[in-house]
């Protein structure tokens, strides 16, 4: 039987819906590249958007208008600071344009300031190198700062970074961690905090997690800083127990912290006080009566609580006012706080460079005649008058009887010890007209000497804590010597040559907490009288004392 060949094998027939649904699949398609095309602009923009909205497009420099010349960083005064002299702490805010705020400083003053520092050879400092600064007292540059911003502004990342740049400078920004992100765009992002983390530029270090504002104290809503007073509860009727007080500000230090942890940063190393607030501090600024009032009433004392919580999360911390100077160096490190010389809007390049010079240790080896520079002393008495007039006898005084004080660099001498003071006082005429010399001025134990035409007493302490510690007969004159030694552990008063009386320093002084320069006081006490006058002053290294016959000391 004869088979008949097979056929070529043929693709079954289409059905025609079969041919629809494959035209129908390529529309859908081709309609969804399409839409993904007409929307791709729109998706890029909206990313661009987003990025911006966390990263702020960054400004150049605006280039410099002025630099004041630094000669040195005496200011001009003649007085030389001491080699590697301590670091001045700069404390900004904000650099933006347009703001009435007093803490915005323009790009272009920020700029200009930081153009004088580079061309009088000045070096920024990191963290370390100044935290090393405040453990060693030695400074790694002759002339150093360290540049600091409060709060976490977004300026800090739209204007102050590429200006750092341009003079190979770098700060550190003080965060409030519980704003940054929110209240776009006056805060930092994360985001930008990232890029200004990786540039190398920047530290970061802590201004409380969500404490930066004020609140009410007690029944009448007056209001005091969150971190630094104990709240009223209005719930409750009172004002936070210690306990409360410190579980809440304990909280919200360690959230600070979680959030550093969180987002990648080192851990902070130092504390800038919210409105420069520590009111436990026993160096903080003094208060008006009404508020000491409040405080003896328990609104404003923590009893040392958030001296303590901070100490125990930071090795040091930032303040913009002190009740004594605390210029970055051994009494600051002693202290565990250091005083900020505040740049802001109204603050001119001269006037950081005098600034500059306030703050800048002396030798006291390069002050040898402190009368001779009338703008070095700062008059103390609260007269509001300047210059050494009353002090000197040239007038004007404070009346026919009366009161007037001066101190010598307050700032600049913090840090003095090994010095020796030699003053002739004239115009002594009678017991109620006095003149008084203070060293170890704002140590935790400055030594006062008054001298009168027929005694001299010699004082320690300050305040209602100060206490006579000798009294010795002159021969009376209406002239007399005084020199004034003091070293690392004693304090050695001689009177005319002969009158000699040492003060050993309390073994629970030492260090950076017995240092300070010198303060005079004059005191006219009989309208009949003439104000005693200081004629001569010398300022010296310490000279080699020989210790005194027991029953001369005065423990």
């Amino acid at each position: 039987m004869t088979t008949s060949p097979r056929a070529p094998s043929q693709p079954p027939a289409r059905r025609p819906g079969a041919r629809r649904g494959e035209a129908r699949g390529i529309r859908i398609v081709s309609g969804a590249l399409a839409c993904v095309l007409l929307a791709l602009p729109f998706l890029l923009v909206r990313s661009y958007d987003a990025h911006r909205r966390v990263v702020t497009a960054q400004e150049d420099p605006p280039g410099t208008s002025e630099a004041v010349r630094i000669p040195h960083a005496g200011g001009g005064s003649g007085v030389r600071p001491a080699t590697h002299a301590n670091p001045v702490v700069l404390a900004y805010h904000d650099i933006g344009r347009g703001s009435r705020s007093r803490h915005t400083v323009t790009p272009q003053a920020f700029e200009d300031q930081l153009a004088t520092l580079a061309r009088a050879g000045y070096r920024s400092l990191s963290t370390s190198e100044f935290l090393a600064f405040l453990r060693s007292g030695r400074a790694p540059a002759a002339r150093t700062v360290f540049i600091t911003f409060d709060d976490g502004t977004h300026g800090l990342w739209v204007h102050a970074d590429r200006i750092l740049a341009k003079y190979r400078m770098r700060a550190a920004a003080f965060l409030v961690t519980g704003q940054i992100g929110r209240h776009r765009p006056y805060y930092l992002s994360w985001e930008e905090i990232e890029r200004m983390r990786d540039s190398g530029r920047w530290d970061f270090e802590n201004h409380t997690h969500d404490l930066h504002h004020r609140a009410a104290v007690d029944r009448s809503g007056r209001q005091e800083s969150a971190l630094g007073a104990r709240l009223w509860l209005p719930d409750a009727h009172r004002v936070e127990t210690p306990a409360e007080y410190r579980q809440r500000v304990g909280r919200d230090l360690d959230l600070s912290l979680r959030s550093f942890e969180e987002h990648g940063l080192p851990r902070p190393r130092l504390f800038a006080f919210p409105f420069s607030d520590a009111p436990d501090a026993p160096d903080a600024p003094a208060r008006s009566e009404a508020d000491e009032s409040a405080a003896a009433g328990g609104v404003h004392s923590t009893d040392g609580l958030l001296t303590e919580m901070l100490s125990a999360r930071f090795s040091a911390r930032l303040t913009n006012h002190s009740g004594r100077p605390l210029p970055a160096g051994a009494r600051a490190a002693a202290a565990g706080r250091v005083q900020r010389l505040v740049v802001n809007r109204a603050t001119s390049t001269a006037d950081l460079v005098a600034g500059l010079a306030r703050f800048t240790a002396r030798d006291p080896a390069a002050c040898t005649e402190p009368l001779r520079e009338p703008t070095q002393w700062e008059r103390t008495d609260g007269s509001g008058h300047t210059g050494l007039g009353a002090l000197t006898g040239q007038g004007p005084y404070p009346g026919r009887v009366g009161y007037a004080s001066a101190a010598y660099l307050p700032m600049g001498s913090a840090d003095w010890s090994g010095y020796t003071v030699t003053t002739t006082i004239g115009r002594l005429a009678a017991p109620r007209n006095n003149v008084g010399l203070v060293v170890r001025y704002h140590s935790r134990e400055p030594v006062t000497i008054t001298l009168s035409d027929s005694y001299v007493r010699v004082l320690a302490g300050t305040g209602d804590g100060r206490r006579e510690i000798a009294r010795r007969k002159l021969v009376s004159g209406p002239q007399h010597r005084l020199r004034v030694t003091v070293e690392e552990k004693r304090t050695v008063v001689l009177v005319d040559g002969s009158v000699r009386i040492e003060r050993m320093t309390p073994h629970t002084v030492t260090g950076g907490d017995a240092t300070g320069g010198i303060a005079l006081s004059s005191r006219n006490g009989d309208a009949a009288s003439p104000y005693p006058r200081f004629t001569s002053m010398t300022v010296t290294p310490a000279q080699a004392e020989p210790s005194a016959p027991a029953p001369g000391t005065v423990p």
